[in-house]
């Protein structure tokens, strides 16, 4: 009976110094780990739409949407895609600290288009506002 006794102690000691230890971190407490999240980001875009006026058929034309992270956290932009294969968004993958300046690049091959053309650039990030819409128009004219 007392080796059962001495048993059930050992085994209760074992487990509260296993449970002591799960979540600490080696460094100190006050050491950030990259799941820590304080504050938030939010993209704030200088132009949501993009009008290239005329432009002759088979031209690639390509602009900027300026952005600013007007939140407190790092803002990450985590994808961009636009509605329709011939636009093809450009972003930094870098983290964008609070305050920062960044720039999605979008280009329109206008290979096999005519008339009006509007497109739409979705992007996705883990600002507040995680889903912003971009839009290019252009007049795409035969040559």
């Amino acid at each position: 009976m007392k080796k059962l006794f001495a048993y059930m102690a050992a085994a209760v000691a074992i487990t509260g110094i296993l449970t002591a230890s799960c979540g600490r971190t080696t460094g100190g407490a006050g050491n950030k780990t990259a799941s820590d999240t304080t504050g938030t980001a939010f993209i704030k875009f200088s132009e949501m739409e993009h009008d290239f006026g005329k432009v002759k058929a088979g031209e690639k034309i390509g602009c900027f949407f300026n952005f600013e992270n007007t939140g407190d956290a790092d803002l990450v932009v985590e994808s961009a895609s636009a509605s329709c294969g011939c636009t093809v968004p450009k972003y930094d993958k870098k983290p964008v600290p609070p305050g920062g300046k960044g720039a999605l690049e979008v280009v329109f091959d206008t290979s096999g288009r005519d008339g009006l053309q509007t497109k739409t650039i979705v992007i996705q990030s883990n600002a507040e506002n995680n889903l912003v819409i971009l839009r290019i128009i252009a007049q795409v004219e035969e040559r």
